[in-house]
């Protein structure tokens, strides 16, 4: 049975699916990670503090 060039498999759209989620998650961590950090070094490398605690507020399933 072959597909269309348009049309993703169930395999593929649950594995993209999985990989969206755990980038996700990552992004969260890292974002609290750096949370951590004082706002002079969060500044010096281009992150604000409400910018990280906005993109953070955001829950995951995963």
């Amino acid at each position: 049975m072959a597909q269309s060039a348009g049309k993703r498999g169930f395999f593929r759209s649950a594995f993209d699916a999985l990989i969206e989620a755990r980038q996700k998650q990552v992004r969260s961590y890292v974002n609290g990670a750096l949370l951590m950090l004082d706002d002079e070094t969060l500044r010096a490398h281009g992150y604000s503090r409400d910018e990280l605690k906005r993109s953070r507020s955001v829950s995951h399933m995963f």
